[in-house]
């Protein structure tokens, strides 16, 4: 078999096996299914991986980045960090329907299965949340709209952290779905905590 059909014979599996994750979770999806979904036999479908693990694994690591790679696309086309933070508000309510941000949910309700598929356990969500956001912190930083004594490590975390309330528990003073209401929000109460001296808390 030729390199590139070798590539679309794993495509193939992969977006199968997406599929079938989004539909029925770890435990219930097979390999068996994921064949037949693929159009290949399971004897080809072994070829490429050895075991449900590994094939479960890739497809979520493709989905993962996949999810990623968007959202910094749709970040960095935005000038300022407030409007940054609104958006990642939108994009994380998102995620709960976007299959690229699948393992979101797959990690909360299977974390067991989550964290054999992916090999190197489960990772928390804050952490993998703070990590994603540190650039867009820097950045913020080094154009002024953070006060140069914070911890960027911490505004990082605490950004995840606003993000995460805000996008997932409902209130009765703001609409999360309101981009105008959350950028207002944002300008009102998360901008003022980072452009103050921490030093003078």
């Amino acid at each position: 078999m030729t390199e590139a059909a070798t590539a679309t014979v794993v495509d193939r599996l992969l977006h199968a096996a997406q599929k079938l994750l989004a539909a029925n979770g770890i435990r219930a999806t097979t390999v068996s299914e994921v064949a037949e979904e693929a159009g290949v036999s399971r004897a080809w479908l072994y070829r490429h991986f050895p075991d449900k693990t590994t094939l479960l694994g890739a497809a979520l690591v493709r989905l993962t980045d996949a999810f990623w790679t968007d959202a910094r696309r749709e970040l960095d086309a935005i000038g300022t960090f407030a409007e940054q933070l609104a958006a990642g508000v939108r994009i994380g309510r998102g995620a709960y329907d976007d299959p690229g941000a699948l393992l979101i949910r797959l990690r909360a309700e299977e974390p067991e299965e989550f964290a054999l598929c992916t090999g190197a356990g489960v990772s928390g969500l804050i952490p993998d949340l703070a990590s994603f956001w540190r650039p867009y912190v820097e950045a913020a930083a080094a154009r002024g709209e953070i006060h140069p004594d914070h911890d960027l490590a911490q505004v990082s975390e605490w950004v995840a952290r606003v993000l995460i309330s805000l996008g997932t528990i409902h209130g009765d003073t703001i609409d999360p779905d309101d981009r105008t209401a959350v950028l207002s929000h944002v300008r009102r109460f998360i901008l003022p905590g980072l452009t103050a001296d921490p030093g003078t808390a």
